[in-house]
């Protein structure tokens, strides 16, 4: 039979097996997970990321270079950013930071920039979207390609007779495409830029499937008119920065700028989101100038790592000496789970994974001093039932269950507060706030566990081991 001491040796097993786990995920030269097995593929390396103000590198905030007086859309700035976000992957940025700032500005941040005029210039320009004719070559996704917009090959297009019908595009992705296009291949043809969409959106059409809608101005449906017309069958595409990003083939003419583009089984959802992005983008772009840029040395950031480092142990140590020598036999059990807490809270920092920055840390250390609170708290509740008379596992058993409702209502507050925080960061471009909430929020999930399991477990075993009989080494 399972009894109430079996359940808590298991429990106990648990706890050992995940602090083994996390001190394994905090060791510096830790390899990180990879498993290759059959479809699952795995590789996550496991290391403290540090942000701009510990690592060093270069933050620009840059602002629509628009009158003061015009409103800036908010879905053409979301899209600015997403595109900005997409080239400052391409420069192998390590844990990048693009976000919108209000409704006129962006903050770029880039630790461990080594040229900051690259960086700001590949950001920094408003890029070209087009649609070119690639005949019956079918065009790869992500193919890089040469277009009449950089060189003076355009060939006028001559209108023909316009068919009216149902517009569609129907994207055709053949099993051995015909031509695989490299950079430095032929030129294609520019039909039509992002200056001439009005809009794009992503729909269901009539059997549920994802498409995408995008309207051209009157210069543009013009345009498309007479190339559809003429071009029935062969292969459009849309070009970002002359990155190929889609390919359809022409099915009928389209005369009134009003292009439905639509695939067998439908676009999965994030492809879809991704085109119609760079559609807005194309037919929104916002420019962009630089209001301030500046460059973080890493050797600021490496001292304020060590001092803030050192801040922490001082009051790890300070909480676990006091703990031991006011609260006894139950505060040295308490320092063990804290310093479970401590790898546990490291370990999600790295599997997460959080990108550590100076107001990060000191969520970190205000969360140490939170993590014994309930502690606090239980063993005063346990102290009570004690000078009352009641037997060791009674006023263990009654001094977390009263205890209870308190540690419940102040953290559940604290985590609140956190997500209100991290809201505000996140919306207003303030990063160190959302940082600092991220890592409290989490201290304080991690010290409910410590406090009300961990702690727990151990003054169970303790009691059932019959380890400590008297009453003054629990502080009575």
């Amino acid at each position: 039979m399972f009894t109430d001491r079996h359940r808590t040796v298991a429990l106990l097993g648990c706890i050992i097996v995940l602090a083994l786990g996390a001190a394994w995920v905090d060791l510096p030269g830790n390899p990180g997970i990879h498993i290759h097995l059959g479809p699952i593929n795995v590789d996550r390396d496991l290391e403290l990321r540090r942000g701009l103000d510990l690592q060093g590198g270069l933050e620009v905030l840059l602002e629509a270079d628009l009158p003061a007086e015009e409103t800036v859309d908010a879905a053409a700035m979301q899209a600015t950013r997403a595109i900005i976000e997409q080239r400052v992957n391409g420069l192998g940025v390590s844990e990048p930071l693009i976000q919108l700032s209000g409704s006129r500005r962006i903050i770029v941040e880039l630790p461990g920039i080594e040229d900051p005029e690259r960086a700001i210039e590949t950001f920094g320009e408003t890029g070209l979207l087009e649609f070119i004719h690639a005949g019956y070559d079918y065009l790869i996704p992500g193919a890089v390609v040469t277009t009449t917009e950089e060189v003076s090959l355009a060939t006028p297009v001559t209108p023909t007779v316009m068919i009216t019908a149902t517009p569609e595009l129907t994207p055709t992705v053949p099993l051995t495409p015909s031509v695989s296009v490299e950079p430095e291949g032929p030129v294609y043809q520019t039909i039509l830029t992002g200056r001439h969409l009005t809009g794009a959106a992503m729909d269901f059409g009539e059997l549920g499937l994802i498409e995408i809608h995008f309207q051209l101005n009157d210069e543009g449906a013009a345009l498309f008119a007479a190339y559809t017309a003429g071009n029935v069958g062969q292969l459009m595409c849309i070009v970002l920065d002359k990155e190929v990003v889609s390919c359809a083939t022409i099915n009928q003419a389209i005369p009134d700028g009003k292009v439905r583009i639509t695939r067998e089984g439908g676009f999965p959802p994030e492809e879809a989101e991704d085109i119609v992005i760079r559609l807005r983008y194309g037919a929104l772009p916002i420019p962009l100038r630089v209001e301030t840029s500046r460059t973080v040395g890493p050797t600021l950031g490496e001292d304020s790592l060590q001092k803030s480092l050192l801040a922490g142990l001082i009051g790890l140590t300070t909480v676990i000496v006091f703990m031991l020598l006011y609260y006894r036999f139950p505060g040295l059990l308490a320092d063990v789970a804290l310093v479970i807490y401590a790898v546990v809270v490291v370990a999600l920092y790295e599997f997460i994974p959080v990108v550590l920055t100076l107001p990060g840390i000191a969520g970190f250390i205000l969360s140490v001093g939170m993590a014994v609170d309930a502690n606090i708290l239980i063993f005063e509740r346990m102290k009570e039932e004690l000078r009352a008379g009641k037997g060791l596992r009674l006023a263990v058993e009654q001094g977390f269950s009263r205890a209870w409702p308190s540690i419940r209502d102040s953290n559940f507050s604290t985590l609140i507060t956190c997500a209100i925080l991290f809201w505000f960061g996140s919306y207003f471009g303030a990063s160190v706030v959302k940082g600092f909430a991220l890592t409290l929020g989490l201290g304080v999930v991690v010290s409910m566990f410590t406090a009300i399991i961990v702690t727990r477990t151990f003054l169970r075993l303790i009691i059932d081991l019959d380890v400590v009989k008297h009453h003054r080494w629990f502080g009575v």
